[in-house]
């Protein structure tokens, strides 16, 4: 990747996010076990308490995005990755159900600061003609991290490691991205003259449309990242539950090869819906694990681990691809905020997938929490082909 600074900065801030992403996913899908141990709690309570990280993000989000497009955004980026960092020690400690809402409270506004930062720092760094393949692969560093840190997770737990030594091994090894975000360069941008505070400094409103139907999609991977390991222990499945994250970052891998291309040439709209075809599929095909595990457990098996694959190849496709849609909806003064309101739709959605996830749960079962969350990729489709994809050509600037 030919760049500005260099190839080593690309390097370094894609290894960064990496390590970010898998810290941060790390103890996901272990945290239900462990706040039912620790602390009886519900389905309900358990995406309430995991949810509250989200709801700290879109709070911060907003604001994120005005800072970074009217400050120096290499320094707001450390603070915010060393906060992220630093909470990873709190987890050790935290004796009670209070003190760690309250720790993954502060774990959302970091990482709402730093995800924005990373994603606009990348941007800088790029020439624009290759934006959609260096985004495609910077995108990559998160889907990896958000599938093979829950697998690590996974195995840790399964394998008998106390909680505690999982949270070390999330603060050591952001740690280490720590060491490698602030070995990167950014070009020098001239201070500009602040505009005065309005709606579109904190949220792209050209974004909303595209932002509402990546929101629907968000939902059921909510659900899905957040009580799989749950869902698949109710179902029988036996085999390690750490390699549906594992087939989801194959597929995810393997998407990049010809995703962000595609993006460059300008298919856009058609990379998004193809990616749409594809999780939509897989989505129902997990709901219906519930089913076929009545039937026959080998292949509720083989399907529970296709659909990981399938999903790792629709979002793989989808996410660079609606990270350029928001960013190509904004002039350069908006960049921050493009990103910014393109992960807020996203978190909005992963939010409620754990609150409706759990409170589903707990009412009916994981298997109709799933099909709920199924039946909405089928009301993001249609929005994006009906509305959004004509908006955006309509609209876009770039």
């Amino acid at each position: 990747m030919k760049d500005r600074l260099g190839t080593r900065d690309y390097y370094f801030i894609l290894t960064a996010n990496l390590l970010l992403y898998f810290g941060f996913w790390l103890p996901v899908p272990i945290l239900p076990f462990y706040l039912a141990e620790n602390y009886t709690a519900s389905n309900f309570l358990i995406g309430l308490v995991l949810s509250c990280y989200t709801i700290a993000a879109l709070c911060i989000r907003p604001f994120s995005g005005y800072l970074l497009d009217g400050f120096a955004r290499k320094p707001l980026y450390l603070i915010a990755y060393f906060l992220f960092t630093l909470v990873f020690s709190g987890y050790i400690i935290a004796a009670t159900l209070a003190f760690f809402i309250v720790l993954r409270v502060l774990h959302g506004l970091a990482f709402g600061m730093v995800t924005v930062g990373g994603n606009t720092v990348v941007i800088d760094i790029m020439p624009s003609s290759r934006r959609g393949e260096g985004l495609g692969y910077y995108g990559l560093t998160n889907n990896i991290g958000m599938a093979i840190g829950p697998t690590v997770g996974l195995f840790m737990h399964e394998a008998g490691i106390p909680y505690k030594y999982i949270f070390a091994c999330g603060l050591a090894v952001c740690t280490l991205g720590l060491v490698f975000a602030s070995l990167v360069r950014t070009p020098y941008r001239p201070p500009i003259k602040r505009e005065p505070l309005s709606l579109d400094r904190f949220i792209l409103i050209k974004g909303l449309p595209p932002g509402l139907s990546l929101l629907l999609l968000s939902v059921p991977y909510g659900i899905t990242t957040n009580f799989v390991a749950v869902y698949a222990k109710q179902i029988g499945i036996t085999a390690q539950t750490g390699l549906f994250f594992t087939f989801m970052a194959v597929g995810m891998a393997i998407s990049r090869i010809f995703g962000g291309k595609k993006v460059d040439k300008g298919k856009i709209i058609e990379v998004i819906t193809v990616g749409m075809y594809v999780v939509l599929f897989a989505f129902f095909a997990l709901a219906a694990c519930a089913l076929t595990s009545k039937w026959n457990d080998m292949f509720t098996t083989i399907l529970f681990f296709s659909v990981s694959f399938a999903l790792g190849l629709g979002f793989g496709i989808m996410f660079p691809a609606f990270n350029a849609l928001f960013v190509n909806l904004a002039p350069n003064n908006l960049r921050g905020t493009a990103v910014s309101t393109y992960l807020t739709s996203w978190d909005v959605g992963i939010g409620v997938g754990m609150l409706g996830g759990g409170l589903i749960a707990d009412v009916c079962n994981f298997g109709i929490a799933f099909t709920f969350g199924a039946s909405l990729t089928i009301f993001s489709l249609i929005f994006f082909k009906k509305k959004v994809a004509a908006f955006y050509l309509e609209n876009k600037m770039r």
